[in-house]
């Protein structure tokens, strides 16, 4: 296994840009069963990384509709992945403040203030760095270029991406 490489900010900035309104015909849209918002972050971050982990269960992966990893397309289960301590392949972010993100990075949302239910793409970081600066892409409830403090929320979280670890 090689230690981190690089994560492509401008690719994961592109793909979210290209598919923000529309979806990407090789994913499932699951804007119908629960929300697409963290299926499409995951496709922006695999733009960047251009690393899957296939581990059963406790991997980062999407082959179909049928066959992906509860973290592809779950708010926790993606955070969870993201942040895991132990290392293996894909990519790996860590929790972080808002005057540390960066465009291709990602913030996650909790309307209710007992769990997080929603994950936007950073695609614009202007300073200073306030929630009005920092832009975001996203699926249900799609965007582009929308500002952070659009939304109304009880809690929130920052995902800085590290890199990607490669097989």
């Amino acid at each position: 296994m090689r230690f981190f490489a690089d994560y492509d900010r401008s690719a994961a900035v592109l793909y979210a840009h290209q598919w923000a309104y529309g979806r990407n015909p090789a994913f499932y849209d699951y804007e119908n069963l629960g929300g697409d918002c963290t299926n499409f972050a995951s496709q922006c971050v695999f733009a960047g990384s251009g690393v899957m982990n296939f581990t059963p269960d406790f991997g980062w992966y999407y082959i179909d509709a049928n066959q992906k990893s509860p973290s592809w397309t779950g708010v926790p289960y993606f955070w969870n992945f993201m942040t895991r301590k132990e290392p293996s392949v894909g990519p790996v972010g860590i929790a972080c403040d808002l005057t540390d993100l960066r465009p291709g990075d990602l913030v996650q949302l909790s309307f209710d203030g007992q769990e997080f239910q929603h994950t936007p793409v950073v695609v614009r970081v202007t300073a200073p760095i306030t929630l009005e600066t920092v832009l975001i892409a996203a699926h249900s409830y799609d965007a582009d270029n929308r500002p952070l403090s659009s939304y109304t929320f009880q809690d929130i979280r920052f995902l800085h991406m590290l890199g990607t670890i490669r097989p």
